[in-house]
C-alpha cells in the first residue's frame, strides 16, 4: 500500500481499474494486503478515469503504449510530469497524441527503444523556495525553474502580495518586509484552493498557508483533495499563528504582517509538504525549533539542510 505521508486515504482503484479495462485480471488478498495483476495480452480500449490521478494516468499510459490497438484515456491527468512522460515515450517509439490535454489517444506498438531525456525541475521545490524567501524577508534567486511549466503557481504567490521577476528561466524574489493579500474583485476574502492541473497543485497548499501567516490580510485555504492535510496547523497555532481550522478541508489565516514573529517550538513532520512548511516557519521564528520525523522532508527535498545552510540558515541534524 502507499506509505509515507499521513494525509488521508491513498486509494489505488484508478490504477487497477485501468489495468482491468486493458484486459488484466486483479486478485486482491485482503489478509496479506497485496494485489496481483495478470495478463496474457493487453488490448486497447476507451476508458473514463474516475479521478485525474497523476500516477494512475502514468501507469495506464505505460501499459497502453504496448497494448494491441488503440487506447483512449479521458479525464487523464495532464501535469507537466505526465506530458514529459508522453514525450519521452514517443521518442522511444510510442504513438501518443493529445499530450497536455485530458484526452489521450494511444496507438499500441510492438516495441520501444532507448532515448535520452532531461527531467523537469521540481515545481514543488521551486514554490517552496519562493515561500521561504517571502516568509524570511530574504532576497533569493532560483535558477533554471522551467518557468513555462510552473503553471498557475507564480500567479498564486502574486495573489499573496509576493513580488518576483522572471529573468530568463530564473525567478528573482526581492527582499520584502511586507506583502499584502489581494481580495477578489467584489471585495470578498481571497480563497486559495487546490485542483487538478492546470489548477494549483495540492502539494503547495501547506507552503501557501504558512506564508499567509506573515502576510497582511486574510485568506481562506481550501484543501479539497485530501482530508487530513491541514491537521498540521495546530503546530503553527502553537507558534503563535492566527489560524482558524474551519473543518478538515478549510483553514482561515489572519496574517501578522511581520509585526509579530512566530515562536520557536518542538514539532513533528506528518508529511513531506507540511514538513517543509514547518521548516520554513521555524526559520522565520524567534528562537530554536526542533522538528522530528525529518525523513519525511528528506524524501522530497534532497540535502535540504545543506542547501539552506549555504543560503544562511542555521539547521543542525541531531540524533535522538
Amino acid at each position: 500500500k502507499p506509505g509515507g505521508d499521513k494525509i488521508g486515504r491513498r486509494r489505488l482503484d484508478t490504477h487497477f481499474i485501468g489495468f482491468q479495462k486493458l484486459g488484466a485480471t486483479l486478485d486482491f488478498d485482503t489478509a496479506a494486503a497485496c494485489s496481483e495483476v495478470r495478463c496474457k495480452e493487453l488490448k486497447g480500449c476507451y476508458m473514463l478515469l474516475d479521478e485525474a490521478s497523476v500516477t494512475g494516468t502514468a501507469n495506464i499510459i505505460m501499459a497502453a503504449v504496448m497494448a494491441k490497438g488503440f487506447t483512449t484515456i479521458y479525464n487523464a491527468a495532464c501535469e507537466p510530469y505526465i506530458q514529459q512522460l508522453c514525450l519521452m515515450l514517443n521518442r522511444m517509439g510510442a504513438r501518443i497524441s493529445g499530450i497536455a490535454s485530458n484526452l489521450l489517444t494511444i496507438e499500441g506498438v510492438r516495441e520501444l527503444h532507448g532515448t535520452e531525456h532531461t527531467l523537469l525541475p521540481d515545481m514543488i521545490e521551486v514554490g517552496s523556495f519562493i515561500g521561504l524567501a517571502a516568509m524570511t524577508c530574504s532576497e533569493l534567486t532560483i535558477r533554471n525553474v522551467s518557468f513555462e511549466n510552473l503553471g498557475i503557481i507564480p500567479a498564486q504567490f502574486a495573489r499573496l502580495g509576493i513580488r518576483f521577476e522572471q529573468h530568463g528561466d530564473d525567478i528573482y524574489i526581492p527582499q520584502q518586509e511586507h506583502y499584502r493579500i489581494e481580495n477578489f474583485m467584489d471585495g470578498s476574502i481571497m480563497t486559495i484552493a487546490d485542483a487538478p492541473w492546470p489548477g494549483l497543485t495540492p502539494d503547495l497548499l501547506s507552503v501557501f498557508l504558512v506564508v499567509a501567516t506573515q502576510a497582511k490580510g486574510s485568506v481562506l485555504i481550501h484543501q479539497k483533495m485530501f482530508e487530513s492535510r491541514l491537521f498540521f496547523v495546530d503546530k503553527l497555532i502553537d507558534m503563535g499563528a492566527q489560524i482558524i481550522l474551519c473543518d478538515p478541508h478549510r483553514a482561515t489565516v489572519i496574517g501578522h504582517d511581520h509585526q509579530m514573529r512566530l515562536r520557536a517550538t518542538r514539532m513533528t513532520s506528518p508529511d513531506i509538504r507540511a514538513g517543509v512548511a514547518l521548516l520554513i516557519a521555524a526559520m522565520s521564528a524567534e528562537g530554536t525549533s526542533t522538528i522530528q520525523n525529518i525523513e519525511q522532508i528528506d524524501r522530497g527535498y534532497k540535502d535540504i539542510d545543506g542547501r539552506l545552510n549555504a543560503l544562511g540558515a542555521r539547521i543542525t541534524r541531531v540524533e535522538e
